[in-house]
């Protein structure tokens, strides 16, 4: 059968549909999996989106972009094309996004994880024919502990801290890890203060209804002992500058699936990594894919190559993409 989607050096393309899906170069239409910087770009002269993702992209993209949202499950029909919106538990607004043509299905994913974070929508699978898949920690050393052990290793560091009169400092993703970081930790131990950054993103997520717990936005008047204690969740981009003095003295962790990888952490100079990725584990991407039922399989950044060769081990017809999604990085500000 001839695929739904074509793979062009501007991104996915539905040809049937006449539109894109997390396009790379401006295009005419495009239908955005989420909100984070490599799949959601500027350029493009109209946006599909779940209305999770709507204030974050216009905040990010501009507030003049030509963006219709939608919900997940509901049916659009695009030039002939059936498209819909399904949970992929990546953050919130995060959508896999399924396409139907003369009987022939196809999803595209974006970036996913199947635990429920107990923030974004819990991961949906979709039986497809076709599964795009990312593979960002596509190989089998990268496997997760449930996050309730991690958030019990974040409050366990930050309750010491509190005891030595130190602020902790945890760097995460502005969109998506730093809500649930806030989410799911014991506020009960002290104060959340955030990076403006951080700030920005977690008021729009709450505009769009999206109940999270009271942060304070780190301001050059607030008086530095009143960090001491307390935790603050700051950005990457943070980690050495001279922003942080203000918060001394402090102790910093990094929220990141990269910390399962030795010298990660060194590397970043924090004296703690907590295992803690939006993105599926090695077991989460073979689950979906098993759950897809699908009978091709495209990988796309990551460990493509080798998941991809894996799959084809498996028995399953498996292709590596070249993409320019990005996954998870400790230098990104995604």
């Amino acid at each position: 059968m001839e695929s739904i989607l074509q793979f062009t050096n501007k991104g996915i393309y539905c040809p049937e549909g006449k539109f894109y899906i997390d396009p790379w170069r401006p295009v005419k239409k495009a239908l955005i999996t989420h909100a984070h910087a490599d799949h959601s770009r500027s350029g493009h002269q109209h946006y599909l989106a779940h209305h999770h993702s709507e204030n974050i992209m216009r905040q990010r993209l501009g507030d003049d972009i030509q963006i219709e949202t939608t919900e997940y499950g509901k049916s659009i029909n695009i030039n002939g094309v059936k498209a819909s919106f399904h949970p992929a538990g990546h953050i919130p607004g995060s959508a896999q996004i399924r396409l139907e043509f003369k009987g022939r299905i196809a999803v595209v994913s974006g970036d996913y994880k199947l635990e429920d974070d107990g923030l974004s929508t819990a991961f949906e699978p979709v039986k497809c024919h076709e599964f795009v898949t990312e593979t960002t920690f596509g190989l089998p050393i990268y496997q997760w502990k449930p996050q309730v052990e991690i958030f019990n290793e974040i409050n366990k560091w930050w309750k010491q801290n509190k005891e030595n009169e130190k602020t902790s400092v945890i760097f995460a993703y502005a969109l998506g890890k730093a809500q649930r970081i806030m989410k799911n930790v014991d506020s009960e131990i002290g104060k959340i203060y955030t990076h403006g950054a951080v700030e920005n993103a977690t008021e729009a997520l709450r505009r769009t209804g999206l109940q999270l717990p009271e942060t304070l936005k780190i301001t050059n008047e607030i008086p530095k002992k009143d960090y001491q204690g307390n935790l603050v969740i700051a950005t990457p981009a943070s980690i050495g500058t001279a922003w942080m003095k203000k918060l001394a003295p402090y102790s910093t962790g990094i929220a990141s699936g990269w910390m399962m990888l030795r010298g990660t952490r060194r590397r970043k100079a924090a004296d703690r990594g907590f295992v803690l990725s939006d993105h599926a584990d090695w077991n989460g991407l073979l689950e979906a894919v098993k759950l897809s039922e699908a009978e091709t399989v495209y990988s796309t950044h990551g460990y493509s190559n080798a998941f991809t060769k894996y799959l084809q081990e498996q028995g399953l017809n498996a292709i590596s993409l070249d993409t320019q999604f990005e996954g998870e990085s400790l230098d990104s500000e995604l």
